[in-house]
């Protein structure tokens, strides 16, 4: 698709401008600009967006930004959110595909558990007029339109199997400030790549903060549960902002996962014209390397007693006991009835059930070596990975 129609498409006073005509509204609230200039710089040259990855990215950048204006209205309506208290948060941290997933969906079965759910994360302003116990509409149109995407790409579902009321991680919420990994692909493609891994994530990670301040505003909760491997990138302003977090670090081999994220970022990149697997697998090498030795070096300097670590094959092999050196190592009490929902959901969750997919780290010009050195220094960390 030639350039001109592709910026003609992304402009960025034309996708405010748009915003702004399906809301009626004009405050899109503060800290963004910056980061939607990096995208659009992106999106419109490097990236190489196909005439439908246009149109797909046009809509998303429009819903992200209706979001926006929405959610500064919820502010301005209800002050008193931005006051809310978010008691000791638990956190899913670690590289992608490490059964941060697995773990996850495991400690959502627990009754005091409150966790963020994929539908929330993409609407997080509320329906002002919506009847107590009235199901969300746009919970249902997303369950429809996920249903329909899962029909027509089963490949994807083994790749990543998600559902509209089921948890989700922090990308989704994070995705409105425009400054976040987004879809996954964009801090993979420069110039995004260095802005994002230069920014300082404070101002997105406050009004990250904010937005789980309005959900638990509409549905509160006891004890929030979040989850994303993006975290890693930011664990100090984590910190920061909840200094009673119990953070869970989810472990692997890489050499088993790096291939497999490459798989998932390739089948993301269908927006694109084109992708070469030979130049996508160094460039995930690269920056699923750099997000770990970021969380290594900002862990180092945090309380040793706000991070507990979990290995996969562990938790592969007896998951409810990874659960209860987690809740140990915390000191949270597991009720006889969160470990019952637990082991049912065990058992009704076996690995593959959705079919299994077949990558290799030869795919996309990598070996088992190259990935070993490049992740020495957290290999040496966590030697059982």
């Amino acid at each position: 698709m030639a350039s001109g129609s592709t910026e003609a498409s992304l402009r960025e006073a034309e996708l405010l401008a748009k915003a702004q005509s399906i809301t009626g509204l004009a405050d899109f609230g503060d800290g963004y600009q910056e980061n939607l200039h990096a995208l659009l710089e992106m999106y419109n040259g490097s990236a190489r967006l196909s005439a439908q990855g246009v149109k797909a990215t046009r809509r998303r950048l429009i819903a992200l930004l209706v979001n926006r204006l929405l959610i500064e209205q919820a502010f301005e309506r209800h002050p008193e959110i931005r006051s809310r208290q978010l008691q000791r948060p638990m956190y899913m941290v670690g590289l992608p595909r490490t059964g941060t997933s697995a773990f996850f969906n495991l400690l959502a079965a627990d009754p005091v558990s409150r966790p963020l759910l994929l539908w929330e994360g993409t609407y997080p302003n509320p329906i002002e007029d919506l009847a107590p116990g009235e199901p969300d509409p746009r919970m249902l149109a997303l369950a429809s339109g996920m249903e329909h995407f899962y029909e027509n790409n089963p490949e994807f579902a083994k790749i990543h199997h998600a559902r509209a009321d089921g948890p989700e991680e922090c990308v989704q919420l994070l995705a409105h400030t425009l400054g976040s990994v987004q879809m996954g692909i964009e801090p993979l493609i420069s110039p995004y790549r260095e802005y994002f891994q230069a920014q300082d994530q404070r101002a997105n990670y406050a009004y990250y903060h904010d937005l789980l301040k309005l959900l638990d505003f509409q549905r509160p909760g006891e004890r929030w549960l979040l989850k994303s491997p993006a975290h890693l990138w930011s664990l100090d302003v984590l910190l920061e902002l909840f200094p009673d977090a119990c953070i869970i670090w989810a472990h692997r081999n890489p050499a088993a996962l790096v291939a497999s994220y490459c798989s998932m970022m390739q089948a993301l990149s269908n927006v694109r014209e084109s992708v070469d697997p030979m130049e996508l697998g160094p460039t995930v090498l690269e920056y699923l390397a750099r997000s770990v030795e970021r969380a290594m070096h900002a862990r180092a300097a945090l309380p040793a007693d706000r991070f507990h670590d979990v290995y996969y094959d562990d938790f592969v092999a007896d998951p409810l006991h990874s659960v209860r050196g987690t809740y140990q190592a915390f000191g949270l009490s597991l009720s006889e009835a969160a470990e019952q929902r637990m082991q049912e959901h065990v058992r009704e969750s076996p690995r593959n059930r959705h079919g299994e997919h077949r990558y290799s780290l030869e795919q996309y010009g990598l070996t088992t070596q190259q990935v070993r050195e490049r992740f020495a220094s957290y290999l040496e960390r966590f030697g059982g990975a």
